[in-house]
């Protein structure tokens, strides 16, 4: 059991996040360790746990996993997440950790947050900073609360040109006109605010100044903000995206990650902005293979980024970083997509982006009855009256999107993120993983043999991905041979002690087992290529040390005596 108690049942502040972290490494020092990566815009520590059993092995002497949080600012569920396996590592599941590592940054986008976690909440998309102009627009509507109620929901204003009417079903609702219906009384829909320079005819809702979009930001097809709103004004030039990337670059041990985000519930694999058929193949069966575990222990469907997640079907999204990880990184890496409230509410056949554009009004009453029955009616706000200061009796209510739909309701939250932790767990140990098989030793002449095997018993091969062997974004695998007993010299010539071979020798990649087919029907050959021998001629009476290793599968040392 863990000294630590993570509460799951509400959205922690920045402090909050910061106190659990110190108090895990209090409470399992062999286990975790804390440091800050780098500085948020406001100067806030932007915290990376790092979770593995030491007493096992360095850190980075392991394959690593990484997993972040609430990259975008209002996602907050997705800090519970990450927090969620760190809890589970240490108390339910240290056998993983003796010979894995976990790399676990909660809260990547610190200062939003706290914004979001205001009463009433700040909504920005991503970070504080104003981009891409430091000044706010004079004309327009402010998102505010207006009747104090720590929300900030929706007004409807009468207006016969509304595209809206009362729902005949449900008359709490309302639902969009019918092309060409005729109605009494039609509504116009805009967020609870006031509104700047009014004329008393143009509404327009303010440009939010802080328009930031980390998860555009990562260095892979990056495009500028006439291109793709949000970017950024280089690749990685926010804090907290340099952070991340740097390290990553620094940590090649990292064969997979998570990042997680709200809401839809679904598993987003790469690629983003090409078809399926554009990565390598063995990519996209592995892909599939993750996602079809994925979706067994979560219930989360695993769809493609490109065919089922655009915002616009004409439009790609790019400089987001699943993208990078495989592409540039060579890894497979996910964008979770936590909570669903259609799903929760009955709803199952839905697209997930299109849905929100147009969906069957019966979606609406659907999702009503689940507020009403299951959230004890907090996801809807009855419409009432309010006098604005500019358009004078207006009603405020309807969806409490920061309630019901961004985030789980916190009485749901434990059991939301849970199977995501074990689906994570899951999926960091199906990593490749070095190992010796076999060390041998014989007598030839004045000299003995040294035959070093090793293995890859991972189920992924050491080079993870083919996207990173073909563009030999890792090494194979290196086996080393150094005299314990005869002092270090600078080399001028091979040392006396090494009769034959190198004392560095860079061997191949090693095949994991995740591309056996289901079936050899008589032809199929389990070849041995997820082994490689190392092998050298050494003078005997000297103790020699073996190392073999790959930045991604880790390292086996031994010490043999001739």
């Amino acid at each position: 059991m863990s000294a630590v108690t993570v509460p799951y049942d509400r959205y922690l502040k920045y402090q909050e996040v910061t106190d659990l972290l110190h108090q895990f490494v209090a409470a399992h020092p062999h286990y975790v360790t804390v440091e800050s990566i780098g500085k948020s815009h406001e100067g806030r520590d932007i915290w990376c746990a790092t979770v593995t059993d030491r007493r096992t092995g360095a850190p980075e002497d392991k394959p690593g996993f990484w997993c972040d949080g609430n990259i975008h600012a209002s996602e907050v569920s997705a800090c519970s997440a990450v927090l969620r396996i760190l809890d589970q590592l240490v108390t339910q599941e240290p056998d993983v950790l003796r010979e894995r590592t976990f790399y676990l940054v909660p809260r990547l986008g610190p200062d939003g947050a706290e914004w979001a976690l205001e009463t009433p909440p700040r909504i920005v998309r991503s970070g504080t900073r104003p981009y891409p102009y430091d000044e706010a627009e004079y004309e327009g509507l402010e998102r505010k609360d207006l009747d104090g109620d720590g929300r900030i929901l929706s007004m409807r204003i009468p207006d016969p040109s509304g595209p809206w009417v009362v729902s005949e079903e449900e008359p709490r609702l309302l639902r969009k006109r019918r092309p060409g219906e005729k109605a009494e009384r039609a509504y116009r829909v805009l967020p609870e605010g006031i509104l700047h320079e009014y004329d008393g005819q143009t509404l327009k809702v303010r440009r939010i100044p802080q328009g930031l979009d980390f998860n555009r930001n990562f260095p892979n097809a990056w495009r500028q903000e006439a291109e793709q709103h949000g970017a950024g004004p280089y690749p990685a030039s926010e804090p907290e995206i340099r952070a991340a990337v740097d390290f990553i670059v620094n940590h090649p041990n990292i064969c997979g990650a998570i990042t997680f985000h709200t809401f839809s519930g679904v598993l987003l694999r790469p690629p983003s902005r090409m078809p399926d058929d554009d990565i390598p193949s063995e990519d996209l069966w592995t892909f599939k293979a993750l996602g079809e575990v994925g979706h067994e222990m979560t219930g989360y469907p695993a769809i493609s980024n490109f065919h089922e997640f655009k915002y616009h079907p004409k439009e790609v999204i790019t400089g987001v970083f699943d993208d990078w990880m495989f592409h540039s990184m060579g890894v497979h890496a996910w964008t979770v997509e936590i909570w669903s409230p259609q799903r929760q509410a009955g709803i199952t056949d839905y697209k997930y982006i299109d849905w929100f554009r147009d969906h069957p009004h019966s979606h609406d009453i659907q999702l009503l009855k689940w507020s009403d029955e299951k959230l004890e009616g907090k996801g809807y706000v009855d419409w009432r009256p309010f006098d604005h200061p500019q358009l004078g009796t207006v009603e405020i209510g309807g969806w409490d999107g920061a309630y019901a739909f961004r985030n789980p309701p916190p009485p749901l939250l434990e059991a939301e993120i849970a199977p995501l932790a074990d689906w994570a767990i899951w999926h960091a140990g199906t990593g490749p993983r070095l190992e010796l098989r076999d060390l041998q030793q014989e007598r030839v002449g004045d000299s003995v043999r040294l035959r070093l095997t090793v293995q890859n018993s991972g189920w992924l091969p050491t080079h993870v991905t083919k996207t990173a062997l073909k563009n030999k974004i890792c090494r194979g695998v290196i086996g080393e041979i150094s005299c314990a007993d005869v002092p270090e010299q600078e080399p001028l010539q091979k040392p006396a002690w090494l009769h034959s071979g190198q004392r560095r020798v860079q061997g191949p990649q090693l095949e994991g087992w995740c591309d056996t087919p289901s079936s050899g029907f008589g032809w199929h050959a389990d070849v041995t290529d997820d082994r490689h021998t190392f092998e050298w001629l050494v003078a005997p009476g000297h103790t020699y040390q073996l190392v073999a290793r790959h930045d991604r599968a880790g390292v086996v040392r031994l010490e043999v005596t001739t």
